[in-house]
């Protein structure tokens, strides 16, 4: 009977040993590639009772990536956040104007890492009011178009103050869902 005894603890031993091999081999392994699936999509963010069925494999991204608003040279380095609806990027020099009736906005980017600055005047998409710990901000948004990777994708910006933010750009679902899946271990997968 001791002999069993011994077995079974040895046997315990060596299993527990073989799975924490295993647990400590798991965070090296690093997809490149989901398997597709289908993904129900709004068109663009007003019309979300309209849906487009898509199944594409979905690239595996990380916590921060390289951005580039085109048709700037150099990439802001931005947070890639699932919980924010909309994305966001730091625009300086906010200046709402009308343009033939219709409100319009200029601003400035600048890249902080590089000092790269371009202009922009885009046409006020939405302005809704966002919830801040300190009360609520009206914000504007506008279509921008990016690159992330060899992808380029016209999408929703909200323009915020983010230079108190290690990252200027913010990224949300709006520009993720059916394109990306975020594995928070990695960053810089894209080049």
């Amino acid at each position: 009977m001791r002999n069993m005894a011994d077995i079974v603890k040895k046997m315990t031993a060596l299993f527990l040993l073989c799975l924490c091999a295993a647990c400590q081999n798991q965070g090296s392994i690093r997809p490149a590639i989901v398997p597709g699936v289908e993904v129900r999509m709004p068109e663009t963010a007003n019309e979300k009772s309209e849906q487009r069925q898509l199944k594409v494999p979905l690239k595996v991204i990380g916590e921060v990536e390289p951005i580039y608003f085109l048709p700037m040279k150099s990439p802001f380095s931005s947070r890639i956040d699932t919980g924010a609806e909309t994305s966001s990027v730091d625009a300086d020099d906010i200046r709402p104007f009308e343009r033939d009736g219709e409100k319009w906005v200029g601003f400035d980017l600048v890249n902080r890492e590089t000092g790269e600055k371009y202009h922009f005047e885009k046409k006020i998409k939405r302005q809704p009011t966002v919830k801040r710990i300190n009360g609520n901000e009206e914000r504007i948004v506008v279509v921008m178009d990016i690159k992330m990777g060899e992808e380029i994708v016209k999408a929703e910006f909200s323009l915020a103050k983010r230079d108190r933010f290690n990252y200027q750009g913010l990224i949300g679902r709006n520009i993720l869902t059916g394109r990306f899946v975020v594995d928070a271990s990695l960053s810089n997968t894209l080049r």
